[in-house]
């Protein structure tokens, strides 16, 4: 079994790639290893070259996805039978790749698998989540409180389900994605339309027409997650620009695969929870 890892930077630091670096190569799994570095020097080449990672630069910087495309275009050639999306900000400890991959090796079914992820203070990240509409979007991003205290921000996030068990997720977060490479190799790798943001809810909705995406909160993940589109009036631009694509593409208001897929994943949960009682 081999396994192939991506890490895309944009002017990280790089203490922190050595920290996301340093978590893969500590892991039993044996990776080929790419970093993918967006910014205008080659800074993180050292870096790279000291964990034997593949470091290739793109300093055009294409986007979030295409940059992974490459890395993911070399390591599918290699053969390799997973492949890590992982983000520059993600560090772990050594049983949590062996962990997602004896689980995948079990169940067959999975092309895609996501662990639990905390902040650095120990604190929950809700990262899993149902399709989204425009209205879900639009509201969580310009009016916080007011979604939160609907209630529909924790119906968004699947907050009910306790992110305590193995559960079928239609939307998982591109900070740390395992995939089944025969299942990228049928639906194709990111779409590069996107330049950043929500090119993982559009790669987790085609892997989900074909196989099962799943949240294994058995081990788990650090994540230092930014949200520069919070702070930064052009990851904003981005993000809005990506919310626009990805609803020209699957639908705005008439979007009836997103509707059976979350009523399917929703009532799988009350399942489960129902068994559980």
């Amino acid at each position: 079994m081999r396994i192939s890892c991506s890490i895309v930077c944009y002017r990280n630091s790089p203490a922190q790639v050595e920290r996301a670096l340093a978590s893969v190569t500590s892991s039993s799994a044996e990776f080929a290893l790419f970093l993918v570095d967006n910014s205008g020097d080659d800074t993180l080449a050292p870096v790279a070259r000291k964990f034997g990672a593949t470091y290739i630069h793109l300093a055009h910087n294409p986007g979030f996805g295409a940059a992974h495309n490459v890395a993911m275009r070399e390591a599918l050639a290699l053969g390799c039978d997973y492949h890590l999306v992982m983000n520059p900000d993600i560090s772990f400890g050594d049983n949590v790749v062996p962990a997602l991959l004896d689980y995948m090796e079990q169940h067959r079914e999975i092309g895609l698998v996501m662990p639990n992820v905390f902040y650095p203070d120990g604190q929950q990240q809700y990262l899993c989540k149902l399709l989204p509409n425009p209205f879900d979007l639009m509201m969580r991003r310009f009016f916080p409180a007011l979604y939160r205290f609907s209630g529909r921000l924790a119906n968004y996030e699947m907050h009910h389900s306790g992110y305590d068990k193995i559960m079928d997720v239609p939307a998982l977060s591109g900070c740390f994605m395992l995939i089944r490479s025969g299942t990228l190799r049928e639906v194709g790798n990111f779409d590069e339309r996107f330049f950043m943001y929500l090119e993982d809810v559009d790669l987790s909705r085609r892997i989900g027409r074909l196989a099962r995406t799943v949240y294994f909160p058995h081990v788990s993940v650090v994540h230092d997650y930014g949200k520069g589109s919070y702070k930064s009036l052009k990851l904003l631009y981005y993000h809005l620009r990506s919310a626009v694509q990805y609803f020209n593409k699957w639908g705005w208001f008439s979007d009836v695969e997103k509707k059976r897929v979350n009523r399917i994943a929703i009532q799988k949960l009350r399942s489960i929870n129902s068994t559980k009682k």
